[in-house]
């Protein structure tokens, strides 16, 4: 028989070990025990005697003695109902503790009850024996049929050798899916060294091992770096080729949304490299502990994530807000399971209804007597709201003129608006409405005796559903190809956890009328971050220069009325505040009078459903809009050759005074 046939074989029986009845293999491990225990002292008497056929005399009494004490304190604790396979220190404390138990049992018995007595030396042996037989023969046996079950696993190597990745190895040895094959650590304490049964390595020597051992995946095991070095890691991973995935972060873990040996797709978050400040405690508090607050939009991706992060701060009652039915059921029930899980004693109260229905948002404030609003509900896909100009102006402009009137009426404390660097020098609809709402709201602080009215700008967010990277994540999945609108574009990103956090500590620091713009970083290139992603899940940018590669980057031209990059300032008037990620800009306003007559103008062309009219008055309310060359509106251009005059030309900027 040829080796490889052999080894076959012992595949085969190794695998059908493995799925035999419990009750089977439990026997086949206590006769083991039975068989090995005698075996012990009979080497250990040839060992003392110096020869294969030792003299016996006093054997029987002994081996039985042997085997009549080990087995119950082995039963007892637990050695026959470990699984081989995951077989860890708790099983070989077993071991010793019975092989202990026995050798005390047949010290005493050679010493004052046997009939022929034995060297001490024997009774010693024997426990030397007898430890190696029991935990030897399970070690071996979890080795065998790992490495056998192993087979056609995916051969990974795991970044970080501390406690993470030894509880992640541990976890993974004999599941079938992964197979570690090396530790990688930066730590030269521990490389060199050995956990369970895996080298560790200096990351340098990872390279040379990539080829040799088949090595197809590395895994970070490393919850508590930061992003920073997370990012570095990555970086210097990228060119192996290899696909690489993470666990969770720490924080996660500790606070139960995920477990220590979940293995997830790197987060773009790492990618990035950006390490989130600290929240300050009194900011996150000042407008949220013990008060009534409202978050409207509390079904996206910013307005659930502030309901999270709301509850927790322990407001006395949450009021949810939202005009999808499905969105506000979602997110009104993971809230109750956080309520019950940390045994927060906050109501939450989950109401359906529009932001632009002043009487019904008027009435909810009042009846709840909301001291904050959080105003997240705003459509904010460009293209969509571009192609949707009527709706994108009332429910982004018309809704938080509304909700900010039902304020004053119901005397609200502090009011935030969530804005969007797309408002600042805006190309398109969506942009141009954000900073419309703006204007509106810095117009409405000169009549407010109570209400605090600012707004927080920030870029985009990371996994909401605008967000490019679940659509690449998506793409890649199905084999690409990606699709890219340019390969210059550029975009600022931030996590949604952070950016929450930020808004309600923002909003602390309020004066009135304040437009506050919060520290993106530095802008990404869409376009390597797309091949980043692709070279870290283990393929391969197909292009000029690589052909045969395994996903192909699609350029579709930058959408209507779309930046090549966005903006977070209008103009570099700028001021520091009481967080350093956070900045106060100092933009130009309107009266109120020339803004209301600009709002009661606004409604007049929505109703007619008159476009260029609602440009112009776009155009009046923010000057610095440079609209497309031509009206996107869907309904709009489908009236065809009839429709009027839709050019940039064709509703040119009226004179206002100022």
């Amino acid at each position: 028989m040829s080796r490889r046939s052999a080894s076959h074989s012992y595949m085969l029986m190794s695998r059908r070990m493995v799925h035999l009845p419990r009750l089977v293999k439990q026997l086949i491990m206590l006769l083991a025990d039975v068989a090995m225990i005698p075996a012990a002292l009979w080497s250990a008497l040839a060992l003392k005697q110096g020869t294969i056929a030792p003299d016996l005399a006093g054997y029987q009494a002994l081996a039985f003695l042997g085997v009549a004490s080990t087995i119950p304190v082995f039963a007892r604790l637990g050695l026959y109902r470990a699984v081989v396979r995951f077989l860890g220190p708790r099983a070989l404390y077993a071991v010793l503790t019975g092989v202990l138990v026995s050798v005390a049992v047949l010290a005493v018995f050679n010493a004052f009850f046997a009939a022929e007595h034995v060297s001490l030396a024997v009774v010693f042996i024997y426990g030397i024996n007898a430890l190696v037989y029991a935990a030897g023969s399970r070690l071996l046996a979890r080795h065998l049929f790992n490495s056998h079950i192993g087979t056609g696993a995916e051969r990974v190597a795991i970044y970080g050798a501390g406690d993470a990745g030894a509880r992640l190895s541990a976890a993974l040895m004999g599941g079938g899916q992964c197979q570690p094959v090396v530790f990688v650590d930066d730590k030269r304490a521990l490389q060199g060294s050995i956990i369970n049964g895996i080298e560790v390595i200096a990351p340098q020597a990872l390279l040379p091992l990539v080829r040799e051992r088949e090595i197809t995946g590395v895994l970070l095991a490393l919850p508590s770096a930061s992003r920073r070095r997370k990012r570095d890691i990555l970086g210097w991973l990228e060119p192996f080729g290899l696909h690489v995935r993470s666990l969770p972060e720490m924080s996660d873990i500790v606070s139960g949304k995920a477990r220590f040996d979940e293995i997830r797709e790197v987060d773009v978050a790492d990618l990035l490299g950006r390490d989130t400040v600290p929240p300050n405690p009194q900011l996150m508090d000042s407008c949220i502990r013990g008060k009534v607050v409202m978050v409207t939009g509390a079904g996206g991706s910013i307005g659930s994530e502030l309901c999270r992060q709301i509850l927790q701060l322990r407001p006395r009652h949450l009021v949810v807000f939202e005009m999808s039915e499905l969105a506000l059921y979602t997110v009104h029930h993971e809230l109750l399971g956080m309520v019950q899980k940390l045994d927060l004693n906050v109501e939450v109260s989950a109401l359906l209804g529009n932001a632009h229905h002043r009487d019904r948002v008027r009435e909810v404030l009042l009846a709840f007597g909301v001291q904050t609003v959080y105003h997240a509900a705003a459509y904010k896909h460009v293209p969509i709201v571009e192609e949707n100009m009527v709706e994108g102006v009332h429910n982004n402009v018309v809704s938080t003129w509304a909700t900010a009137e039902a304020a004053l009426d119901a005397k609200v404390e502090t009011f935030v608006l969530v804005s969007t660097d797309k408002a600042v020098n805006p190309t398109n609809v969506m942009g141009a409405t954000k900073r419309a709402a703006e204007i509106v709201l810095q117009a409405m602080h000169e009549r407010s005796h109570k209400t605090r009215f600012c707004m927080v700008r920030f870029g985009n967010v990371l996994a909401s559903s605008g967000s490019v990277v679940p659509l690449f994540q998506q793409q890649i999945a199905k084999g690409g190809p990606i699709t890219v609108t340019h390969p210059d574009v550029t975009r600022y990103f931030m996590t949604i956890p952070e950016a929450a956090s930020l808004v309600i500590q923002a909003g602390s620091m309020s004066r009135g009328g304040d437009v506050f713009v919060l520290d993106m970083g530095k802008p990404v290139r869409i376009d390597d971050l797309a091949r980043r992603m692709v070279n870290l899940m283990g393929l391969t940018v197909c292009d000029e220069s690589n052909p045969d590669g395994d996903i192909e980057i699609k350029y579709s031209g930058l959408r209507p009325a779309e930046k090549l990059y966005e903006e977070l300032l209008i103009g570099s008037n700028v001021s520091g505040t009481d967080h350093p990620m956070i900045m106060r800009a100092m933009e130009h306003s309107l009266p109120w009078a020339q803004v209301e007559a600009l709002l009661a103008e606004i409604l007049i062309a929505l109703k007619a459903f008159d476009c260029p009219e609602v440009v112009r008055i776009l155009r009046a309310m923010v000057v610095e809009y440079s609209p497309a060359d031509r009206i996107h509106d869907l309904v709009w251009t489908s009236h065809g050759p009839s429709a009027p005059p839709a050019t940039i030309a064709a509703f040119p900027p009226r004179k206002v005074a100022r």
